[in-house]
């Protein structure tokens, strides 16, 4: 099997160890399902992606995205992270600021922004339209163990589905839900009857903390354990926040601080647009840049 060109890279970050890892494999041409579920199962990291020639004319490039366990439709840091290694390795180049995504969700765009000469790009996919499936009160005995531990804030909480479904809990405060420790049996318990990922919280936070919301997002659905940053779960997030008129930041814009309770320290841009869709994105940091020989 030929050498193949593979990339780990740091994503929604700035530095590396601050954001959440991903493994690229560039030129994937002749790797089977089984092969690449295998590489994806080695690596042990959140996803690793493919790179594939595209097949929908104007596509940039077709990305297949592995967890551990399973093939994953769509993710958002596996999107922005593989846009950055296929610019990188000069695969494909953004056409009027805007690079499109051959995958199993479809064909998605990523807008690819440079403030400067010497500032890193910030790559921001536009994330499929999600939905509101229904919203819940906190005695629904579903979830009364899931968020026993979350000091309630202002929005009910809601499960959306944005190509994975999510609960989302609204906390009182940016220390409350740094300091929350959650339930995880009961979040595992959650995830299964309804056919979530899990909880995502979310608050708003303090006054010049150099972010507008911090979330954590925790997966009870193949752990549990807590992501880093999740682009998708971010962009469910500014869906949900968008549907109740309660958007923080300016002009669509805000920034979304993830995954200190983890070791990390994530920067999430959203954006959404004037048509209402939600643009998840941020800086990529490489990490490794090398062949893997499988």
């Amino acid at each position: 099997m030929p050498l193949r060109r593979y990339l780990q890279l740091d994503v929604f970050a700035d530095r590396p160890g601050a954001g959440n890892p991903l493994a690229v494999v560039l030129d994937a041409e002749g790797l089977d399902d089984a092969t690449m579920q295998s590489i994806a199962r080695w690596t042990r990291l959140p996803e690793t992606t493919f790179v594939f020639p595209p097949t929908t004319p104007g596509a940039g490039y077709r990305v297949r995205m592995f967890s551990p366990h399973r093939e994953v439709p769509f993710a958002g840091h596996p999107s922005v992270g593989t846009a950055f290694a296929v610019l990188d390795a000069g695969l494909a180049r953004p056409i009027d600021g805007i690079l499109l995504q051959e995958g199993v969700a479809g064909v998605l765009p990523l807008s690819v922004e440079k403030a400067g000469a010497e500032e890193p790009c910030v790559i921001a996919v536009r994330t499929p339209r999600a939905r509101v499936v229904e919203t819940a009160t906190r005695d629904d005995v579903r979830l009364a163990g899931a968020l026993a531990g979350f000091l309630p804030g202002a929005l009910p909480p809601a499960l959306l589905d944005g190509g994975r479904r999510w609960w989302l809990v609204e906390v009182a405060s940016e220390a409350a839900l740094r300091g929350a420790a959650p339930d995880w049996d009961a979040i595992a318990a959650l995830a299964k009857s309804t056919g979530s990922m899990g909880v995502c919280a979310f608050a708003r936070s303090e006054a010049d903390a150099g972010h507008d919301l911090v979330v954590r997002a925790f997966v009870g659905a193949s752990g549990p354990f807590e992501d880093a940053a999740s682009g998708a779960a971010n962009a469910v997030i500014a869906a949900w926040l968008t549907h109740n008129d309660a958007l923080p930041g300016r002009d669509g814009r805000y920034v979304a601080s993830q995954g200190r309770e983890v070791g990390a320290d994530a920067r999430l841009q959203l954006h959404v647009d004037a048509n209402g869709e939600v643009w998840s994105g941020g800086r990529v940091c490489p990490v490794i840049r090398g062949q893997i020989d499988w």
